[in-house]
């Protein structure tokens, strides 16, 4: 029960704890009339980019899965993509989703090891997109702001996702003797898949072209809330400021990015002097439009038959050993 609790807890208070660091530092009656007053066309057209933005992000888990060599229906993929997005944001911290679509995949036919690889390396491909679209508006925002502080930690980022995606590829280069063990083998079928995905142009240039623009596409739907809010704010500003704030959002350790956003954005936005009320509301926006878009990933997760899944999964592990293969039965299509 501790075990079950504890992120919530903790995650839940870094969230409250920063929600309400944020809201101290604000004029909260202005922001309440700037919210009431957004254009409801505008806020309806960012809901659409944002669904716009689970296909991508399902097309692009797509290209991983057959740069693996992985049969995997696109129409699948993204049903199993979006029930990830579903539990990402009811599950404290992203990984929560990323278990879910590995589960899903395996279920769907994957090995364990291609099933937990595609999750981890479109993780990673959409991240090195996150760093580079950073790194390539920096020079932007460094027009803008002069004087902008830590200039150097995303380009040093971007050298250590070169090496970390490197050092990936080489692990089926450790000596023999410890491919005894388990992890050690995992690590190995790791490198495989990563070399197959990054050391293949056309896989990985199409895949960083759809992460690519994903990203942007983020940024302008940020833009679309902001235009609603009649904030005085350029589309470029959007595209620089938005992805630093999307790339500390990965961290896990809020729910849902609640708290870490909401700093993140009214601290980035500050720097091209968008008011602290306005951005607040803007950062909340941003977070009820990506709920509600991520909300009809649970009744995909009910029509695929997930409930009765887990039930003879769990069912699986409870009974005898014997027992446990026929009671593994096969998933139903996905819609």
């Amino acid at each position: 029960m501790i075990k079950r609790w504890l992120p919530w807890l903790v995650k839940g208070g870094i969230s409250i704890g920063l929600i309400g660091w944020v809201l101290s530092q604000v004029d909260l009656p202005s922001a309440w009339a700037k919210a009431k007053a957004i254009d409801p066309a505008l806020a309806g057209l960012a809901v659409l980019m944002m669904l716009v933005q689970i296909g991508l992000g399902g097309v692009r888990w797509g290209l991983v899965l057959r740069a693996l060599d992985a049969a995997f229906a696109w129409g699948r993929t993204i049903a199993v993509f979006y029930i990830g997005v579903f539990f990402s944001i009811v599950l404290p911290g992203a990984v929560g989703g990323d278990a879910v679509r590995m589960w899903f995949a395996r279920k769907g036919g994957l090995s364990l090891p291609t099933a937990i690889n595609s999750v981890m390396l479109e993780r990673a491909v959409t991240v090195f997109g996150l760093v580079l679209l950073v790194c390539l508006t920096q020079p932007i925002l460094m027009v803008r702001v002069p004087d902008l502080p830590g200039t150097v930690v995303f380009p040093v980022l971007l050298a250590v996702c070169v090496i970390g995606i490197l050092a990936l590829a080489s692990m089926d280069k450790l000596p023999g003797s410890l491919h005894r063990w388990r992890l050690v083998r995992g690590l190995a079928h790791l490198a495989g898949d990563t070399r197959k995905l990054f050391f293949h142009p056309a896989w990985s240039l199409s895949c960083l072209l759809v992460a690519l623009a994903g990203h942007i596409n983020l940024s302008l739907a940020v833009y679309l809330l902001a235009r609603g809010l009649d904030m005085d704010i350029h589309a470029l500003d959007c595209l620089v400021l938005v992805p630093p704030v999307i790339l500390i959002m990965t961290l896990p350790i809020s729910i849902a990015g609640w708290g870490v956003r909401e700093t993140a954005m009214v601290t980035a936005f500050g720097f091209v002097g968008v008011p602290g009320d306005a951005t607040l509301v803007l950062s909340i926006l941003f977070g009820i439009v990506t709920m509600l878009t991520a909300l009809p990933g649970g009744l995909v997760f009910l029509l695929a038959g997930g409930r009765r899944m887990e039930a003879e999964e769990l069912a699986a592990e409870e009974a005898e050993p014997e027992q446990v293969p026929a009671l593994r039965t096969a998933p139903p299509p996905l819609p």
